[in-house]
């Protein structure tokens, strides 16, 4: 082992990502090939593939990077456990043995090239460094627009998230050891990483098109990623909730003074359509509220069953610390 060294991992979540292991590890291998020959990390640093429950040949393409690959170790979870989960696992399960970790996801839409930055900025004294995009120029205008309307509304609700941050970013040994005693299962990871406080930084970057495969964050997923975000770090949704239930006392008493101004004059006919409108506001806001309020139950409800988040099936990573490196379990 080489001395005095950061000993890095390279966290990649993977789920059904079969076409892209072959590229993925050509072009991860470069970049740790580069930082170990210009001395920048240790030479015993780590490629850490989590896979999460693939329905493909995923996990037998990991077995043959590990046989064929020094820098390659894989993790199998039982089974899907999704993005987040699978890669709390990765972060977990490097941490003991790592003096820094980076995540990355196996499309190679993020830059490999921002690797070498991460590392230096890590050596300038920074716990945490933030892979942000430059440009949104590979998204839809629908995507573009929607994920900055979300970032803008996530600060309006007082969550403090890196725009146009995702999960590309490096951490250090201490900011993942303060990270993990973040136990509550509905974790979402963006939002958490600022709240820890550490010294941290941007690299931009430009990203890329998929290289195979399609995106494993369809509409319907982003759409609960985000209420996820919105419900696990914010109450506003429900204050909002009472700030509407308040509105619509207002609008009652205005409709109750109309009833009776109608009842008056005699403009019975007139009453339809004013207790038609009420019915279906009413309606439709109560409906809106109970889920609201549901998705916090939910959330109360999970986290008081208090179930592990991953299940490991197979831990090449934690086999190889073990047998071959005793000393170095010893030091950490």
């Amino acid at each position: 082992m080489s001395k005095n060294l950061p000993l890095l991992t390279i966290v990649v979540p993977c789920y059904n990502e079969e076409p892209t292991l072959d590229e993925t590890t050509k072009e991860l291998t470069r970049i740790m090939d580069k930082l170990v020959s210009n001395k920048k990390i240790n030479n015993e640093s780590i490629i850490l593939y989590v896979d999460d429950g693939s329905k493909d040949q995923t996990w037998g393409k990991i077995e043959e990077k590990i046989a064929s690959n020094r820098y390659v170790h894989g993790l199998k979870l039982s089974r899907n456990f999704g993005h987040q989960g699978a890669l709390i696992a990765g972060l977990e399960t490097a941490r003991e043995f790592s003096d820094c970790v980076i995540s990355i996801d196996a499309d190679l839409q993020d830059d490999v090239e921002a690797i070498i930055e991460f590392i230096d900025k890590y050596q300038e004294g920074y716990e945490i460094v933030y892979g942000v995009r430059d440009k949104r120029d590979t998204d839809t205008p629908f995507k573009r627009n929607t994920a900055l309307w979300f970032y803008s509304l996530m600060n309006k609700m007082g969550v403090k998230l890196v725009p146009n941050h995702a999960d590309y970013r490096l951490m250090s040994k201490r900011a993942l050891d303060e990270f993990v005693k973040y136990q509550e299962e509905n974790l979402f990871i963006r939002g958490i990483i600022p709240l820890l406080g550490f010294k941290s930084t941007k690299v931009f970057y430009n990203r890329k098109e998929r290289f195979a495969g399609e995106s494993k964050y369809p509409l319907k997923k982003m759409i609960a990623f985000a209420l996820e975000g919105m419900t696990s770090f914010s109450v506003a949704p429900i204050r909002l909730v009472s700030a509407l239930g308040y509105l619509m006392v207002l609008i009652g008493i205005g409709i109750a003074i109309y009833a009776l101004f109608a009842k008056i004059f005699s403009y019975t006919v007139s009453g339809w359509t004013s207790l038609m409108l009420s019915i279906w506001i009413v309606g439709g806001v109560q409906l809106v509220a109970l889920g609201i309020i549901g998705e916090y139950v939910g959330k109360v409800f999970k986290e008081t069953k208090g179930r592990p988040r991953y299940t490991i099936e197979q831990n090449s990573y934690l086999e190889k610390h073990q047998e071959k490196y005793p000393d170095l379990m010893r030091n950490r």
